[in-house]
Order: C-alpha cells, then structure tokens, then sequence
C-alpha cells in the first residue's frame, strides 16, 4: 500500500510539473501595451518596455486566418528599424514581430504598419515609451 501511495503521488507531481512551467509570460509593469482594429477584421497589438537598457518591441497582428502574407514597417521616432514580410500561422492566424532597439533621450515612439497585400487591409499601431 505505502509503494502504491508514493507511486500516485509522484505520479501527481509529475502530472502537475507541465502546468507550472508553461504558464504565460507576463508583461511587466513598466511595459506600454496598446491594441486595436485594423481596416477589416484583422486585430493588432504592440508592446514597448525596459529591457536591459534597450527598448523591447512586439507587435502582433492576428487576423484568425492562417497562410495571409503580410508585409510590415516598424519605425522608432520616425526612422525605419525593421522591414520585412510574415505569414500568421497556426493556431491562431496570427504573426508577431519582435525587436530591440536603444532607449533614445526622452519619449521613445514606435509605429509598426503592416499591409496584406491580396485584400489591402492596413493595420497601424502606436505605442510611446
């Protein structure tokens, strides 16, 4: 009876190991998170925040359809960062881009565009850190 009792229990905490270690990071309480809509059903998101003594952006576009091409423009004060083209992906139909930049004296902006190019819908999103 002991051997079948400690059996169960390492079974439970074995069990229960997976739940702790994939819980979901968390934004931190210095990160600027804003959301919204796009020009058709496409939702975006970005995310800016203290990294280390840079900046950390993310900014996702979830349209919930997968295979969509996207192209995208992330700007800090104006100035192009980062180019480029992504496809959202399973599950979600979604995509996220994500960069470090220097942290700039005063207000860091951030404008991240992105186009789908087969049914023109535009998604801007804006964040100021």
């Amino acid at each position: 009876m002991k051997n079948l009792f400690a059996a169960a229990a390492a079974l439970l905490v074995a069990s229960a190991l997976p739940l702790v270690t994939a819980a979901p990071a968390t934004a931190s309480d210095d990160d600027v998170i804003r959301r919204g809509s796009c020009t058709g059903r496409t939702d975006w998101k970005i995310k800016a925040g203290p990294e280390d003594g840079r900046i950390e952006v993310e900014a996702e576009i979830d349209s919930n359809r997968v295979g969509q091409t996207w192209n995208w423009v992330l700007r800090h004060n104006g100035t192009v960062r980062a180019r480029g083209q992504s496809t959202t992906m399973a599950p979600s139909g979604s995509f996220e881009v994500e960069r470090r930049t220097a942290n700039a004296a005063g207000t860091d902006f951030f404008k991240f565009r992105a186009v789908n190019p087969r049914s023109g819908e535009v998604c801007v999103a804006r964040v100021g850190l």
